[in-house]
């Protein structure tokens, strides 16, 4: 396997784990795309607005998340309850998503 293909399939999975974080901590209102990409840019300082939208997307496309994309151009993002129930660990999680493995 291409080291540098599985750096950028780590880094897209960790960054969904983290958006699913994000919007558990931002639940019941959900957030907008700007303070999700500031905690994204605290793990990654080069994330871009784009790779964050593609993994929202995944996650949308997955019904973990749910997304507005309203006419101004801003994305809302909210957790679906599959989303809340990954987050917190009460369902199993998928390939795709690098969850950690709960030790407690």
């Amino acid at each position: 396997m291409n080291p540098a293909i599985d750096q950028a399939r780590i880094r897209r999975e960790a960054l969904r784990w983290l958006v699913l974080l994000t919007l558990n901590n931002a639940r019941p209102i959900g957030a907008f795309e700007g303070p999700i990409l500031s905690v994204a840019q605290s793990e990654y300082p080069d994330a871009t607005p784009i790779e964050l939208r593609r993994e929202l997307d995944y996650l949308a496309d997955r019904e973990l998340v749910r997304i507005d994309k309203q006419p101004s151009g801003r994305w809302h993002a909210d957790l679906t309850r599959f989303g809340t129930d990954v987050a917190e660990y009460t369902i199993t999680c998928e390939p795709g998503i690098a969850r950690p493995a709960k030790y407690w």
